[in-house]
């Protein structure tokens, strides 16, 4: 399952926004430094409105949605890289999910205490991004002195990995999030993924505001944003505090989005934006059993696919039965849609598509 790991200074809403995207109060919340200790793990459904529709024209009541799982971190301070705050601890945290939410306070509240005495968002991400990137130069430095050996041998691959690590310190010392594809070789890349690097993992930053600046942003945003541009990551706006109030007034929450004026929850589109920046696509099984969706990577082939549901399904792969979801809805049954010739056989090359119903052949 997709982790994500939710990061930021301490009090700047991660562990309010873990409660809101979990729907839970099993992540602490409190006005004060370190309140999360332990990383708090929770399981969120992927919000897909193209799941109900399938179910009422299956004639089943079990949707089964794709899941990520969030992990609340603890607040990283300067010099956690050396053991300050809870230091390693929580780097390590870090290194065992697939992409990261960096929470940034972007709203005044002389009521909630800010560890360094003032907001400053991009005083806040350069603190975070520092910490990231020490504790990755080091984990660099332990792998160049262990290949130091094969290197000076004149290894063909220690040489290949030299190189790659030569380059990760200079790109470390930066203190920006790396991009591995455009900055390694063919060659290098599979040996920089190895490492499990911090500062490799796509960011999405949440400026968290205050509920009057939800809709438009503000001052604090806007630095956020620019930021974001400027380093190939996204933002999204998000009030950790209204988004814990929409879980809790259930079918009332629509309602109330009106009345602040958005469309959609900050939670769903920070869900999204998590799939789009791991370039990741949805494909569906649907039928009077369940509908169910699955997640894979974009570029994806058929065979590859039928491995997400069974690994028998891959190794005994003979067809995919495709039907474009608009063309189900557009017909209404897997019967109709096959008279009119829109659901057709794809073999192994076949990249699946975001949507497609897919029934797999295979042999055991």
């Amino acid at each position: 399952m997709l982790r994500t790991g939710i990061v930021g200074l301490p009090n700047v809403g991660k562990s309010t926004l873990f409660n809101a995207l979990t729907s839970a109060k099993n992540a602490q919340s409190a006005n004060y430094p370190f309140c999360t200790i332990e990383p708090n793990v929770g399981v969120v459904n992927v919000p897909d409105e193209r799941l109900p529709i399938l179910a009422k024209l299956c004639k089943t009541n079990q949707i089964i949605p794709t899941a990520i799982e969030f992990v609340d971190i603890a607040g990283l301070v300067k010099g956690a890289s050396q053991g300050e705050g809870l230091g390693n601890q929580f780097l390590h945290n870090i290194r065992e999910v697939d992409a990261i939410i960096h929470v940034v306070r972007c709203f005044d509240d002389p009521n909630t205490i800010h560890v360094s005495g003032k907001v400053n968002p991009l005083d806040d991400i350069a603190t975070i991004n520092t910490e990231l990137a020490l504790a990755d130069i080091s984990s660099v430095e332990k792998r160049e002195a262990r290949i130091s050996k094969q290197f000076k041998a004149g290894e063909k691959e220690a040489k290949i990995e030299y190189g790659a690590l030569q380059k990760l310190k200079e790109l470390l010392n930066e203190g920006k999030y790396i991009n591995i594809k455009e900055n390694f070789t063919e060659d290098e890349i599979p040996l920089v993924k190895q490492l499990n690097l911090m500062m490799t993992k796509p960011v999405i930053y949440a400026a968290n505001v205050s509920e009057f600046d939800l809709k438009d942003g503000n001052n604090y945003t806007k630095q956020v944003e620019d930021y974001a541009k400027g380093h190939s990551a996204q933002m999204v706006i998000i009030s950790a505090k209204i988004e814990e109030e929409l879980c809790e007034l259930g079918e009332e929450a629509l309602a109330y989005m009106k009345e602040l004026g958005i469309d959609d929850s900050g939670i769903n589109r920070m869900i999204k934006s998590v799939y789009s920046l791991l370039n990741l696509r949805t494909f569906i099984t649907a039928g009077e059993k369940e509908v169910r969706a699955w997640t894979i990577v974009a570029g994806t082939k058929a065979p590859q696919a039928a491995g997400v549901i069974h690994t028998d399904f891959e190794k005994g792969f003979i067809r995919a039965e495709i039907t474009p979801y608009e063309e189900f809805v557009k017909n209404g049954s897997y019967a109709a849609c096959k008279d009119k010739g829109v659901t057709r056989l794809e073999g192994k090359d076949y990249v699946v598509q975001d949507g497609d119903l897919v029934h797999f052949r295979f042999a055991v």
